[in-house]
């Protein structure tokens, strides 16, 4: 699998999860685990541009794809990628867990509808849960997200 834009070997044992695998074995450690059940939405990376929750996936499932972590979002030593920017000028984290699923989840939302109305907004944020935030910051960074030409 070609994970941020370089290629891994698979995991020895094909019951290891995504979310285990880029953790444990590549040390991707901005992927979190939360609820290991799919439901909170820290663990979300992306897979082939679209936003998964790697604690759902086996790795040996992501054979053959690009994964995109928070990690390989933007260039090291670069610019932050425009939602990165947009949760920091909006605020949009407290003690930040959630943070790297909501922006991996915002970037697949931008993709592939750049201008969301808030419902939609609403609707593609609802699979992250966030206990500090109150959710109108990260609405907020959305909004300033695709203003900023995020995709």
């Amino acid at each position: 699998m070609n994970v941020n834009g370089r290629p891994h070997p698979a995991p020895q044992d094909a019951r290891r999860l995504l979310s285990d695998h880029l953790r444990h074995e590549l040390g991707l450690t901005g992927t979190h685990v939360g609820c290991e059940h799919g439901v909170c939405g820290c663990c979300t990376v992306l897979l082939d541009g679209r936003p998964v929750r790697s604690c759902l996936l086996l790795a040996v499932q992501a054979e053959g794809h690009e994964v995109t972590t928070i990690e390989g979002l933007a260039v090291a030593g670069g610019p932050l990628h425009p939602v990165q920017q947009a949760f920091h000028e909006c605020h949009a984290l407290q003690c930040g867990f959630c943070t790297p699923g909501f922006v991996l989840a915002v970037v697949g939302l931008l993709k592939d509808n750049p201008h969301p109305t808030a419902e939609q907004i609403d609707e593609g944020i609802a699979g992250n849960l966030c206990r500090c935030t109150g959710y109108s910051s990260i609405r907020h960074a959305v909004r300033l997200a695709a203003e900023l030409g995020a995709r």
